[in-house]
């Protein structure tokens, strides 16, 4: 088998990387900047040290833009994102890309399989089409698989395993997270179960068809959202009681079957996006749920909440809001993570501008440019930092580098701590 994995993100470097131990191996990207970092053993997601990027070039692994590099492969496994637009609807125009991409070089008996979040059905409804349009080839599933009854190649087949990869987390790492398989037939999806079996040693899951990977991979993040905005809305529930809300969930927890979620802001490319595409498949066979919509509704306002939190502890210090100075602690979307994608923080930081206050944000894992060209922020240096000038200090990721800031304040400075990150008798508020 020659694989060529097509998208070179989060999901798909990793990925890549896990298979060229045991299989020629063709990372593909359009992102000629992107191509040219690894090439050179540089990954700028820090998802790969760079000595893992110079194992992948070493066991024989390539990274390119040429389509033609990847026209001899067999597999083809799709990792491309799929985001969700400014109206929440599913964005699956990279996939449909790359589908067309592949279309061009795909041949018959070859193999794609797709791991990028979708709502069920999409693989074989939306992908199929546009393989087999590109490709000139016939989409061999279970219900033709007759033309093909002895297994002779008369077309392509299609696979989808979604991704569980856990950004910044360096213990659940792809090989370590048991993988959810499916395939076209039942020959195909055996065949790809074994090839992701032979490299991830938590194991494998065989779906009994593609439309169940796709619903599961959907329903994982909305199980988390939902739980998410749950202890969100205790949290303000309890803040209006004047409970301690992380000390109310430390006590329910003591109960074996308790779920130990906290409150926060639910931002990254999984939960806060995957809901949108089952409920946007949801209602377009009519039925309105309510319960996911919820979930989202008050996860997606949790920012607003939280700057206006700030706003009440500034003013009881009597403090001047209008041109009062506002240190936010963090923007990538979680801890130790360069990752920014869809961060909530933005959130806090824009609903606190409404109040005309100036924001300064320093992360240190965050990458300059790509924060400045997503979100029109220029990042505070390190030597910059000095946090007693401001009248605001809120910490909103829990990264271990804050561990060495000292939050010893001024009494009429605020500090708040979104992620109960701080001893609780230095903080004026937390969520």
């Amino acid at each position: 088998m020659k694989i060529a994995i097509i998208g070179l993100g989060y999901v798909g470097l990793p990925l890549a990387h896990a298979f060229s131990e045991k299989y020629e191996v063709i990372g593909y990207d359009i992102a000629p900047w992107r191509v040219d970092e690894l090439n050179n053993g540089v990954d700028r997601t820090l998802e790969l040290s760079n000595k893992q990027v110079k194992e992948s070039l070493q066991n024989g692994m390539k990274f390119t833009t040429a389509l033609d590099e990847i026209s001899d492969c067999n597999i083809y496994i799709v990792t491309v994102p799929t985001p969700i637009d400014e109206q929440k609807r599913p964005n699956l125009t990279s996939l449909f890309k790359a589908s067309n991409t592949i279309g061009k070089v795909l041949k018959k008996g070859d193999i794609v399989i797709y791991e990028s979040t979708v709502y069920p059905g999409v693989t074989e409804e939306y992908c199929a089409p546009i393989l087999e349009k590109v490709s000139g080839l016939k989409y061999i599933s279970l219900e033709n698989q007759d033309i093909t009854s002895t297994l002779t190649p008369q077309g392509f087949y299609l696979g989808y395993s979604p991704e569980r990869i856990n950004p910044g987390d360096k213990e659940h790492t792809v090989t370590k997270i048991l993988k959810v398989t499916s395939g076209s037939t039942p020959e195909i999806a055996k065949r790809v179960d074994t090839l992701y079996a032979s490299i991830i040693t938590a194991g494998t899951h065989l779906a009994p068809s593609i439309k169940v990977a796709e619903a599961a991979k959907v329903i994982e993040n909305s199980q988390r959202d939902i739980n998410i905005g749950f202890v969100n809305e205790l949290a303000i529930i309890f803040n209006r009681l004047g409970i301690d809300t992380e000390a109310v969930l430390e006590a329910a927890g003591t109960k074996w079957n308790f779920l130990p979620f906290r409150p926060g802001l639910v931002g990254g490319h999984c939960i806060g996006v995957d809901p949108y595409y089952l409920t946007y498949k949801a209602q377009e066979v009519g039925y309105n749920p309510e319960i996911i919509l919820a979930g989202r509704r008050l996860n997606d306002n949790m920012g607003i909440y939280i700057a206006n939190q700030i706003i009440k502890l500034m003013i009881k210090k009597g403090q001047k809001i209008d041109g009062a100075k506002v240190l936010i602690l963090g923007i990538t979307f979680k801890e130790n993570c360069p990752d920014i994608r869809n961060s909530r923080v933005i959130d806090v930081i824009n609903e606190l501008k409404e109040f005309q206050t100036e924001i300064d944000v320093y992360d240190p894992w965050a990458d300059e440019k790509k924060v400045e060209e997503e979100y029109n922020i220029v990042l505070i240096k390190n030597s910059e930092l000095k946090i007693q000038k401001y009248n605001a200090v809120v910490l909103a990721v829990s990264h271990d580098k804050f561990k060495n800031i000292d939050f010893t304040l001024k009494d009429q400075q605020v500090l708040y701590d979104i992620k109960s990150f701080i001893d609780n008798d230095r903080v004026d508020g937390k969520l």
